[in-house]
């Protein structure tokens, strides 16, 4: 590029604003006359990441498209200018950090004013003693944030559809229209433009998650999942708000449970389906802890929990796995709340931690409070189980409704009655009537997950448990050989000959067990 002239004021624009809409707002209120210069590295990398499934890129395209053509129809020609020119000899940027750097290296040479409205950008271009306009909103509530009213637990926006929102609390919520017009794409790309920008100039917005075709925004208590064609058949923003905060006061436990959290409770699970109210009583218990004087921090994805400053959070998303375990190892907090957990990698950073002394706190989603423990079947020896996981948590609407404790013992599994299969087994109990409720054993090569609570007793031998009964041994057991009949306490004692026996119960008691389930009865397997 030639140097410019100092009688003439020629500008050379950043993605920023281009991104955010207020290269257009300026221009179209007059604030900008001239020629503006639009480095041609920047349409071949918004080119670049568009190619890539990145639709921001198709944003950026298409916003410079706009401007040019409302530049034209408004008759704006004469009082500004867009011209595309290479600043670089046509390198194409491998990120926008890149790209800032070859407009301030092109402001530089060739006497330009910078276009940002990148706060930092604009620092950096000052502090190199670039004359620069910065053209940042100053907004003090984004368009996302009006749609939510009071009681709006959610907003749920798509092109083509009316705007939605879930209305209520927890447990008592309804799904009501925000507006009878359908949303449009422009008005869409206008939130997600504006969400981006800001979370350049504002720590209050953090982009947690970025992927080609999806993005997860944090913006103050607000998480906005932010989704493109094609993982989605039409550009949709959910944003979420969580209602409630809440102390542990207030949810009204037994003292006894309350006491365990405090002083013996290591390796917690709070579980329970969707919308239960899991993170908001994981922040109480984080408060909790915070206030018995523990050091607290977490691992979120997003990091959406609203804390004191004093707990420190963690992004899953912009760090390893191995990252993170690195600085919680090193740091050593008293508590970990992970938030949540999903995939393999998750629980095995949760077992990690837990193993080496750390306090943790998962919040997983599950149907019932065994689900949550089952998760960690097959990503742990069994042995190890209680070690890892001593109390869950069960949520449902917002209330702890089922609290377990787990521990480890040697006994006949329950359904098995010889005393020589005895073996290690890990009793899940309910905590406040310290009933077992479940057992979890290893028989065989199998894993077994067995309520112990007895069936209601059967007055006879249904057939159709007996037919499936034969029919599931029958691979190992002559079907003439296999006897069924009723004890007194309702257990199904399946009899078979002694030569037989062991076969039945290395290969056929898995088979067995889904039965079992199925209908909802005791057995037990005995030689004749």
């Amino acid at each position: 590029m030639e140097k410019v002239g100092k009688a003439e004021a020629v500008y050379v624009v950043e993605l920023s604003p281009i991104i955010d809409g207020t290269l257009k707002e300026r221009i179209l209120e007059g604030s900008i006359r001239g020629r503006v210069l639009v480095p041609a590295e920047l349409v071949d990398y918004l080119e670049y990441i568009s190619r890539a499934g990145d639709d921001i890129g198709t944003i950026g395209l298409k916003e410079l498209q706009d401007i040019r053509d409302a530049v034209e129809k408004l008759g704006l020609t004469e009082i500004v200018t867009l011209e595309t020119v290479n600043v670089s000899r046509g390198h194409v940027p491998r990120d926008e950090k890149e790209l800032s750097h070859m407009v301030r290296r092109a402001a530089r040479e060739s006497g330009l004013v910078v276009i940002t409205s990148d706060p930092l950008s604009r620092d950096a271009a000052l502090a190199g003693g670039l004359p620069v306009m910065y053209v940042g909103r100053e907004k003090q509530m984004l368009e996302i944030e009006k749609y939510f009213e009071k009681n709006v637990m959610s907003v749920h926006l798509k092109e083509g559809t009316s705007p939605k929102a879930k209305v209520g609390k927890p447990g008592d919520w309804k799904i009501v229209d925000i507006s009878p017009i359908p949303m449009d794409r422009h008005t869409l790309e206008m939130i997600v433009r504006e969400l981006i920008s800001e979370s350049l100039r504002s720590a209050r917005t953090k982009v947690e998650i970025k992927r080609p075709h999806s993005m997860v925004i944090q913006h103050k208590e607000y998480r906005i999942v932010v989704a493109f064609p094609p993982v989605s058949d039409g550009l949709e923003i959910t944003a979420v708000k969580p209602l409630v905060k809440k102390s542990l006061d207030e949810y009204n436990l037994d003292v006894k449970l309350v006491e365990r959290l405090e002083k013996s409770a290591e390796g917690v699970l709070i579980s329970g389906p969707p919308g239960a109210g899991k993170t908001t009583f994981a922040q109480a218990l984080a408060e909790f802890y915070l206030g018995k004087g523990k050091v607290v921090k977490t691992i979120e994805s997003p990091r959406d929990m609203v804390l004191p400053v004093e707990v420190t959070q963690l992004s899953k998303a912009l760090a390893t796995s191995e990252e993170l375990h690195d600085l919680l190892l090193l740091s050593r907090p008293d508590y970990t709340i992970f938030d949540e957990m999903r995939d393999t990698a998750d629980f095995q950073l949760f077992i990690d931690l837990r193993l080496a002394g750390v306090g943790m706190v998962g919040v997983i989603h599950a149907t019932s409070p065994i689900d949550s423990v089952q998760r960690f079947i097959g990503r742990v020896e069994l042995g190890m189980l209680p070690s890892i996981v001593d109390t869950v948590i069960f949520m449902r609407d917002g209330k702890v409704i089922k609290a377990y404790a787990l521990e480890m013992t040697v006994k006949v599994p329950a359904g098995l009655r010889e005393e020589d299969l005895a073996r290690p087994v890990i009793l899940i109990k309910d905590f406040l009537t310290e009933e077992v409720e479940y057992e979890i054993y290893v028989f065989g090569e199998e894993t077994f997950v067995v309520p112990v609570k007895r069936a209601m007793p059967i007055r006879h031998v249904d057939k159709r448990i007996a037919s499936a009964i034969v029919s599931t041994l029958k691979r190992y057991v002559p079907p003439r050989d296999v006897s069924i009949e009723r004890s007194d306490d309702g257990t199904l004692i399946i009899k078979v000959p002694e030569e037989y026996l062991h076969v039945v119960l290395s290969r056929g008691m898995n088979k067995l067990e889904k039965i079992r389930r199925k209908y909802h009865v005791d057995l037990r397997v005995e030689s004749h």
